[in-house]
Formats: structure tokens, sequence, C-alpha cells
């Protein structure tokens, strides 16, 4: 027989399975969120044999369609107001995330553009969005 005493002695485990359920769908949810945010704008993505997704919650989107013109998220810019706007996030986030989406038809010239702009900046969380390669 036990002694009341020692009904206090069992081991109190926290169980973390149901937070990390919690926290995967939090982040599946959040990724559907940021990718349908950037879909308004119609290109085709060139395709790659792996194409991984790690968008923040600041990331900026930049996307170039097949005609030249420049997006920031979903408004079209010129290469100066593009400019603007990433200095000013910059300045709230030196560590800002920016993905660059552009068109399979588009010029070369145009992405080395948006790209020299981002090394002028000193923005280094680079990421180019293609779509998964489907043999």
């Amino acid at each position: 027989m036990k002694a009341p005493s020692d009904d206090h002695d069992d081991i109190v485990e926290i169980n973390v399975v149901p937070m990390l359920d919690l926290a995967w769908n939090l982040l599946v949810v959040f990724m559907i969120v940021v990718t349908a945010s950037v879909q308004g704008i119609k290109i085709d993505l060139p395709k790659a044999s792996a194409a991984a997704s790690k968008v923040k919650p600041s990331t900026k989107a930049i996307t170039v369609t097949a005609e030249g013109t420049i997006f920031l998220d979903s408004f079209p810019v010129s290469m100066t107001e593009l400019e603007t706007r990433l200095r000013q996030y910059k300045a709230g986030d030196p560590n800002l995330p920016v993905v660059v989406r552009g068109d399979e038809k588009v010029s070369y010239k145009n992405i080395i553009e948006v790209l020299d702009l981002l090394q002028k900046l000193e923005i280094t969380q680079l990421g180019l969005v293609t779509q998964k390669l489907v043999k």
C-alpha cells in the first residue's frame, strides 16, 4: 500500500506535440497567404528542378512581366520608384528579404537591372522564384 506522500512523486511532463502541430499549420497557412498575395500578376515562371520556398513575413516580391513592367508586391513601379521604396523598407529592416519573379520570356537585361539595383542597395537576402520542373 502506498503512503499518501508518494502521490506527489510523479514526474510531470509537458506534451509539445499539439504545440508543434499548431505551429506547422500556422506555417502552412502563412505560406499559402503570402503566395496568394503576389498571385494577381500573371507571369510564366521558368522551370527548375528544385524550387524551394523560404518566404518571411516582411519579404518583398519584385515581379517583372514579359512586357518588362516591374511590380513591387502587386503595384506597378518604375526603377526609380522601386529604388526609393526598397530604400525605405531597408531602413526599417536591414536584412530585408526580397524575391524576384521574372516571366520566362522577359529580357535578361530587365532582370539584371533589378539585381544590380538590389546589389546597389546592399540587399543580400535574395531569392529567385521558379516553378518546379515536372517530368
